[in-house]
């Protein structure tokens, strides 16, 4: 997905910049980067990240930048922030989202025969030199973000560091979040609200879906107010936030507790103890086994201070070495239990299926799963869920096939809880993965953890409704 932090005061702001940006560590893939702005000289430096920690590519980096203002950017894909130089002024841009129609944009462009883009490795379009571009055309920043906002199709959350001030814009419809932060003499805006209390700011205010303001070291200004429709992303509290974050003022863990006594609510299975697959799955797992009264155990412990995060690696053969690598089983804990685990979602199956052959191995008697969203059927079309999956790889998606035939394409009846076809498909993804038993959290229940009426929420990826823009 991908996480921005930007900062503005009246003194060197660079330590926060770098710890700021570190809080977005968890939202990353590929690549991660600063850039300050010190009486109008810009200073940036970029890293790959896929294999080591952001700390520790930059910490030699930061006595090297000061001023009193910058952003910094945890990308899943492109080298940023890009350093643009336009009738603008200069500038440096950060975002995060995904430009579905990147390719006619830039044909579109290139049509005025005075406008380049650099190519990636892999020939793909830099997206946010691409946004770049798209602000370029315009006579000032605002109505340039606002043109950006207006022919991308997917999303796009930005900041934009001048020389003047930080111009802070949230995605059209609200997919990802952008809060501001005030602290003694000092502004900050942030996707993770957990870069806030450590650094001492507070939250000062919530940008609506589409909302522009520009932070200075007096204040901030709103330039765009927010519009009517928000569809902010579901997946944020289930997996992609921070357990400490809040979006729309909505705490990620009691979200995830939430989930996790609900799916409690909805069962009667009789287990020794639950365990959440860690670390997205704890909270989900607590709530759950408050909610029951049954024990919470570990059979699985965690080692991450050589082992990043799963996802990071594009290659899918490392991503399940690392994934494997990190778990360490408990027998003690394992042998002769039967054991209920709270996972915040499948989505190709292949991790958990070394995971529970691995129980299996340790002598678990039983093995229940209990996803906190429902089955994942459609391919996110407004954020980097991930380049590297397909939806025809999804385990939902498999299950149908398997059911259906290559040529299937009328989901509906499987994206709803407890028609036949639900259940058909839920039983084949039981059966592929050997699990005892297998229960999805229902949308409805989803929906109420979360605790947004569902027209404020995007639910795409589980029942393809909201605007696809």
């Amino acid at each position: 997905m991908g996480g921005l932090f930007g900062v503005i005061g009246r003194k060197n702001c660079t330590t926060d910049l770098f710890y700021g940006t570190d809080y977005h560590s968890h939202l990353g893939t590929k690549r991660g980067g600063m850039a300050v702005c010190n009486e109008g000289t810009f200073k940036r430096y970029i890293h790959n990240i896929e294999n080591a920690q952001f700390r520790s590519k930059f910490e030699f980096d930061i006595i090297k930048m000061s001023g009193p203002a910058g952003i910094g950017v945890i990308s899943d894909f492109e080298d940023q922030p890009v350093l643009m130089r336009s009738h603008l002024g200069q500038y440096a841009l950060a975002t995060v989202g995904i430009i579905r129609n990147a390719e006619e944009l830039a044909r579109t462009a290139f049509i005025q025969r005075r406008i380049h883009l650099s190519e990636m490795r892999g020939g793909d379009i830099n997206a946010t030199e691409l946004v770049g571009m798209l602000i370029n055309q315009e006579d000032s920043f605002v109505a340039g973000i606002q043109k950006v906002q207006e022919l991308i199709e997917g999303s796009c959350s930005l900041l934009l560091l001048t020389p003047e001030g930080i111009y802070a814009a949230r995605d059209r419809y609200g997919r990802t979040p952008l809060i501001l932060g005030r602290s003694d003499g000092r502004l900050a805006v942030t996707m993770e609200t957990c870069a806030f209390p450590n650094l001492d700011y507070t939250i000062e205010h919530s940008l609506g879906p589409g909302e522009i303001v520009f932070l200075t070291r007096n204040g901030f200004e709103q330039k765009a107010p927010p519009g009517d429709t928000l569809q902010i992303c579901s997946f944020l509290w289930v997996y992609y936030g921070y357990p400490a974050s809040e979006y729309e003022g909505i705490n990620v863990e009691v979200v995830r507790n939430r989930c996790g006594a609900l799916l409690a609510e909805q069962d009667h299975i009789e287990v020794d103890a639950i365990a959440g697959i860690p670390d997205s799955g704890t909270g989900h797992g607590l709530g759950y086994a408050s909610r029951a009264g049954i024990p919470y155990t570990r059979p699985f412990v965690k080692y991450t201070p050589t082992w990043p995060r799963s996802f990071m690696p594009q290659n899918q053969a490392i991503r399940d070495l690392v994934a494997k690598m990190k778990l360490i089983p408990v027998e003690e804990l394992i042998r002769g239990k039967r054991l209920l685990f709270c996972e915040d979602s499948i989505v190709r199956g292949t991790q958990l299926q070394d995971t529970i052959s691995r129980l299996k191995a340790s002598g678990a008697k039983e093995i229940h799963m209990r996803p906190a969203c429902p089955p994942l059927i459609y391919n996110c079309k407004f954020l980097n869920f991930s380049r590297s999956t397909s939806e025809f790889d999804y385990a939902a998606r498999m299950a149908i096939r398997e059911i259906e035939g290559e040529h299937f394409t009328d989901f509906d009846r499987y994206a709803r809880a407890g028609s036949d076809e639900y259940e058909a498909m839920v039983e084949k993804i039981r059966s592929r993965l050997y699990l005892t038993s297998l229960r999805y959290q229902r949308l409805e229940d989803l929906v109420t953890a979360i605790g947004l009426p569902k027209e404020q929420l995007c639910t795409y990826c589980w029942d393809g409704s909201g605007p696809v823009v």
